[in-house]
């Protein structure tokens, strides 16, 4: 018969656990017994879901059902019953139970590298991280600290971020200390000075902390050291006593002369900027409703008209010296405008604990940076203008030399030799240019053109033909396609510039380019002495040029034949010169007249 309870071992019943067990894996086994020696016992667990279950209804075994963390819960109880019938359904005869208390203790998992102190913790999902904003500390220029360096906000100092099991921690330079200026405990964190700093500025360390039995787990900040100048003077205020009056929240205070106050302390060290110390900020002692900004005094809270004592507090940062000063403030609200400051230029318009009205020695405003900026985008943008204007004008340029070189390439063709540029312009036809009829038509008298004065052209090796000479070489080399083609179509182009002209009882005098000469022509060409009695003595023995219709008792007898032979016409405007009797049949044929 069914009459005995089950029975457990333990009214209590005692396990730890580490906080790192997996989902799934077992706490312990707890069962009961029965006298009745029943074929099965049924168990359930009477306490609210903690993270542990059952195995089954009929098997005690407590496992593991979520995620366990040291630092959230550290001890948990649990109720677990017996009954010698099933929980599911109603009994047909008597039924008994009992219960027992399972408490289960966590250990903490090395599981979280050391903490500096102090830092603000994050929790990622199941990670929980602590961050160090650093440390920060200030030495003297050549003056070497004694002791251990005094930090901010505290001495390095890092913990086990496993709390159980607080190992041990080691510390050490990862970077920052090549120069080995500081040294620092492996076992307390404490820095210290080998030797003075020679040079201004920071130096930047790089702390490593770990634990000692389990190097993996570690953590790394940053140690800040400032070399600055012994500061040789405190702060302290133009004035022991500050008075003036405030009429509205978030406006400034005023002065008696109705100008905006400001409240200013000055610093010796800092003699060479009007003792204006960039690191000395403001605040007002023990009250919230007031607040300085740039050395002005704002009201920043709605408060009731009254008269305010203050002390107002100016702190160098670089070295923590203060001064005070006292500060009388009457605050009527809704004052006459006729009260307010008449001017408002000294003002301040940025945000509350920005100071930049002052600077540091040796730097800049930020408006002498913007000024300087400004220039030089100026100049910047005076160059591009001149660089455009200098290529539009070698363009320009460059088309105007490229005419000149046609007019060259044109005049070279008059000389005896296309090799030589210079040498090609010299050949002028100064017998046509000296003739008396010079007002004829295309008769290059006077008004210039082609036939100009010789002595109106540039002599040979002037400085003119030199500066001709190299920019047409310059051209040649870079417009050598162009050129040709052009050339070409010049070439096939030209027409004669001069044509027959009457000149009187003289005679004809005429001009061809090359490529209107017939080689068959049958016109002689002849030189003949210029007798004219007005002539000077040099013309006397310039040739001159007699065609059909010239009498030939007005010179005298003809000794020269002048013609132009293939080869010459090819070069240019070539010139062979013998006796007319000496030429062979084949030297007529191909001879061409003046």
């Amino acid at each position: 018969m069914n009459d005995n309870p089950p029975v457990f071992d333990q009214t209590l019943y005692q396990k730890e656990i580490t906080e790192l067990s997996p989902i799934g894996s077992a706490v312990g086994r707890f069962a009961a017994t029965d006298l009745d020696q029943h074929s099965r016992l049924y168990y359930t667990l009477t306490s609210e879901p903690t993270g542990f279950i059952l195995q089954s209804p009929t098997n005690p075994e407590i496992l593991v059902d979520a995620h366990l963390d040291y630092d959230t819960v550290k001890e948990y109880q649990l109720k677990l019953e017996v009954q010698d019938t099933d929980f599911a359904s109603a009994p047909d005869g008597p039924s008994f139970s009992a219960t027992t208390t399972i408490q289960i203790t966590l250990s903490d998992g090395d599981n979280r590298p050391p903490w500096f102190q102090p830092c603000t913790k994050y929790v990622v999902g199941r990670a929980v991280i602590c961050e160090s904003a650093g440390y920060t500390g200030r030495v003297n220029l050549n003056e070497q600290e004694t002791g251990v360096l005094s930090l901010k906000p505290g001495p390095v100092n890092a913990i086990d971020g496993d709390t159980g099991i607080n190992e041990e921690i080691t510390y050490g330079f990862l970077s920052g200390n090549d120069d080995g200026l500081f040294a620092i405990n492996p076992s307390t964190g404490d820095i210290t000075m080998l030797r003075s700093a020679d040079v201004l500025g920071e130096v930047n360390l790089l702390v490593m902390a770990a634990q000692k039995n389990n190097v993996d787990q570690f953590a790394t900040t940053q140690v800040v050291i400032s070399v600055q100048v012994k500061s040789l003077h405190v702060p302290q205020f133009q004035k022991p006593l500050y008075e003036g009056l405030i009429t509205s929240m978030g406006s400034v205070a005023v002065d008696q002369d109705k100008k905006a106050l400001q409240i200013l302390a000055t610093d010796e060290d800092y003699a060479g900027v009007q003792g204006i110390n960039p690191y000395i900020t403001y605040s007002v002692e023990e009250n919230n409703d007031f607040v300085i900004v740039n050395g002005f005094l704002f009201l920043i809270n709605d408060v009731e008209d009254n008269t305010f004592h203050l002390t107002v507090v100016a702190k160098d940062t670089t070295n923590d010296e203060t001064a005070t000063a006292q500060l009388v403030m009457e605050v009527k609200i809704g004052i006459s405008t006729s009260a307010l400051p008449q001017s408002t230029t000294d003002i301040p318009t940025t945000t509350p604990g920005v100071n930049v009205n002052t600077v540091p020695p040796g730097g800049f405003r930020v408006g002498d940076m913007a000024a300087l900026g400004a220039t030089l985008g100026v100049l910047l943008l005076v160059c591009l203008v001149v660089i455009g204007v200098l290529f539009h004008r070698m363009k320009k340029d460059k088309g105007n030399w490229r005419k000149i070189y046609e007019a060259s390439m044109f005049r070279s063709s008059l000389g005896n030799g296309p090799s030589d540029p210079k040498e090609a312009i010299q050949y002028t036809n100064e017998a046509f240019q000296r003739d008396e009829g010079g007002d004829g038509v295309d008769s290059g008298g006077p008004a210039g053109g082609l036939n100009a004065k010789a002595d109106e052209r540039p002599a040979q090796g002037s400085h003119y033909d030199k500066i001709i000479s190299a920019r047409l070489q310059s051209l040649q080399a870079q417009d050598t396609s162009d050129t040709d083609s052009h050339k070409a179509d010049s070439e096939k182009e030209v027409k004669p510039i001069l044509t027959k002209e009457r000149r009187g009882e003289d005679g004809y005098k005429s001009v061809w380019f090359k490529e209107d000469i017939d080689p068959n022509a049958k016109e002689e060409v002849v030189i003949i002495p210029d007798n004219n009695e007005h002539d000077s003595e040099e013309e006397d023995n310039k040739p001159r040029i007699r065609d059909d219709d010239d009498d030939e008792e007005e010179g005298t007898s003809y000794k020269r034949k002048v013609g132009f032979a293939d080869a010459d016409l090819d070069s240019g405007l070539g010139v062979k010169i013998g006796d007319p009797g000496e030429d062979s049949e084949s030297d007529r044929a191909s001879n061409t007249s003046l």
